[in-house]
């Protein structure tokens, strides 16, 4: 009853959550390294990787777009056996001129803002992009840590 209230009580003033531009940047940069370490450079639009770890399940990364400066590839399990709106899936824009890697969608969320209001009416966390980006990191440093097989499909 007293959370609600408080949720309440804050509707409609702005909140304190500021977007850490210097520490997002760090965390795109941080993943265009360790995608350009894992994966090769020259995928061609509609080619795929197989991504099989020792442990858990096996990931498809598509390339779905390549300009001069820039490739966007789609990150999502492999595996049928789940519904698709529970298996974990991300687009991700490359910018090789800049060295830096952003997740620009995930699951049901088509366009990721820096920041959201809070509440919302779709329940994101306030800091959804940065902690979609970490999840990205977090994935790309456990593919490391696994040796992870990296195959065309």
């Amino acid at each position: 009853m007293m959370v609600m209230a408080t949720v309440m009580a804050n509707k409609g003033r702005p909140s304190n959550y500021r977007v850490n531009l210097d520490q997002l940047m760090q965390l795109y940069a941080a993943n265009y390294t360790l995608m350009t370490r894992l994966f090769p450079a020259s995928l061609e639009v509609g080619e795929s990787l197989r991504l099989i770890p020792k442990v858990g399940e096996d990931y498809l990364l598509e390339s779905k777009e390549l300009t001069r400066y820039t490739a966007l590839y789609e990150i999502r399990q492999a595996t049928s056996q789940v519904y698709n709106y529970l298996q974990p899936q991300l687009l991700v824009r490359l910018y090789h001129d800049a060295r830096l890697a952003e997740v620009c969608a995930s699951q049901q969320i088509f366009k990721l803002k820096p920041r959201y209001d809070y509440p919302n009416k779709k329940m994101h966390h306030q800091d959804e992009k940065h902690q979609t980006n970490q999840f990205l990191n977090d994935w790309l440093v456990f593919c490391i840590k696994q040796r992870i097989k990296v195959e065309f499909a």
